[in-house]
């Protein structure tokens, strides 16, 4: 029984898991917290790695370790491979109008989605790089090579390689790779910078990258996060995974590149050589959070009250732009509740109008996905959300298409590991994992979603944006 470790170096922790190569059975697991910011020095996560580690019983007993982590964060080295700043990570929007800046430079959102697969937001590590030369320019001039949280931690893992490597995945998030040509865009990233520098390789899928200190254990390549999740779900063609957390991401495992000028999708790669076109929305669980909240009930009660009201919730419709929205882009936008009558106002109208609202935003999501070539068979659900009963039936209701909920767990360590077991046997497929299939739960269609989905299009129309002071 061979053991092979998966990491998530998330942005707020780091977890490992041991996982038997041949099933997938998760055989002992660590974690360690990161420090709070949207800006980290990367020693904090190598330290957070070790700790993790050692909760999860070490390395010494496994074959093959690879690392998942937080996409788009920037990493800058010197020319001897040292930091030259705390890494800026995805979540940090300083570089807001960096992105607005590149876009116009390069000739427009389509020029973007046909180059790179990908229109400039924030998220993007080539708009921190533009931040960076702007408002650091000596920091800026010092950078010889830049990288993803990822591909540092690989690095450190494989003992400081003169030559960092990445992904496929970890590369389409950066601005300045091309999942389309499987190119880096070397005039994007020195237009961003103000000069060249130098850039991870991208390795196979299933490639050997490096190897333990003691040459006991070999690294995979690793992905970024979305990229692990789809792994570790055992995500195929026509699968689309939604993730409700307190943003909500759908994103679909495409033959296709996506290159959406509207900027609503980005086109990334997976992490078997395919591709995961992403649309992430602002609004996910927190609407939940603030229904709930607001009717006096915990989780398991608005869930209750949802299901105790009729599909369309008796006309009520709640558009959920309760911090703006990213998808559609309106980031001033307001959250509206429409429909509302003496007999139609009662706690379990709007409980099923939160949850409908929800995933009317998602399935504008999924349509967008669909637009791009993305086959849409089936939805699996993940977050914490996903255990309501109201939001999995619901859900299946205004997608019409099945929703497969699995059971709870680290996906994105778990596809990191699966990448692991892929590495000592490459060629063809990653392993299948029969044991991943135990514990899911189904949810079919129940009638037309429709009907709810054209009500939410009229309401969604007439929202009105934040007064500015």
């Amino acid at each position: 029984m061979p053991l092979v470790a998966g990491v998530d170096s998330s942005t707020q922790s780091c977890k490992v898991l041991v996982v038997d190569a041949d099933t997938g059975a998760v055989v002992r697991r660590g974690r360690a917290l990161h420090p709070d910011g949207t800006e980290v020095h990367p020693d904090h996560w190598w330290d957070a790695l070790q700790e993790a580690i050692a909760e999860a019983g070490g390395l010494t007993d496994v074959a093959a370790v690879s690392v998942g982590g937080q996409q788009h964060g920037m990493v800058a080295l010197d020319g001897e491979n040292d930091v030259v700043r705390p890494a800026l990570l995805w979540n940090d929007t300083r570089s807001a109008g960096a992105a607005k800046d590149l876009t116009a430079e390069l000739g427009g959102a389509k020029t973007w989605a046909e180059r790179v697969g990908l229109v400039p937001v924030a998220s993007f590590t080539v708009t921190k790089l533009r931040w960076l030369a702007r408002h650091e320019p000596e920091a800026a001039a010092r950078v010889a090579q830049v990288c993803l949280p990822h591909d540092w931690l690989t690095w450190r893992l494989a003992g400081r390689p003169r030559v960092l490597t990445t992904d496929r995945s970890e590369a389409s998030g950066t601005g300045y790779w091309s999942a389309v040509t499987a190119k880096y865009l070397p005039d994007i990233l020195a237009g961003a910078l103000g000069h060249d520098a130098d850039v991870p390789r991208v390795a196979a899928p299933d490639e050997v990258v490096g190897s333990g200190a003691d040459g006991s254990w070999v690294l995979g390549p690793g992905c970024g996060d979305n990229a692990g999740a789809a792994l570790g779900l055992g995500a195929g063609p026509g699968d689309v995974v939604v993730s409700l957390g307190t943003s909500g991401v759908v994103t679909a495992v495409s033959e296709v590149a996506a290159t959406d000028a509207s900027g609503a999708v980005a086109g990334f790669a997976d992490a078997t050589g395919r591709f995961l076109p992403l649309v992430a929305t602002l609004n996910a669980a927190q609407v939940l959070d603030v229904t709930a909240r607001l009717l006096g009930v915990d989780h398991a009660g608005l869930s209750d009250l949802a299901l105790g009201a009729p599909p369309g919730a008796g006309g009520v419709v709640l558009v959920p732009y309760l911090q703006g929205e990213r998808t559609p882009d309106r980031p001033d936008a307001t959250g509206s509740l429409l429909g509302l009558t003496l007999s139609g106002t009662t706690p379990e109208n709007l409980a099923r109008a939160a949850v409908e609202g929800l995933w009317c935003g998602l399935a504008d999501g999924l349509d967008a996905l669909r637009a791009q070539g993305a086959v849409v068979r089936r939805v699996l659900l993940v977050g914490g959300a996903a255990a309501a009963p109201a939001v999995r039936e619901i859900g299946a209701r205004v997608l019409g298409v099945p929703v497969d909920v699995p059971p709870a767990e680290e996906y994105v360590a778990l596809g990191a590991a699966r990448q692991a077991a892929w590495v000592l046997c490459p060629g063809g497929d990653p392993p299948a994992w029969s044991a991943r299939s135990e514990g899911w739960t189904r949810c079919e269609p129940n009638g037309d979603g429709s009907a709810i989905r054209a009500r939410y299009a009229e309401a969604r129309e007439l929202t009105l944006d934040r007064v500015q002071p």
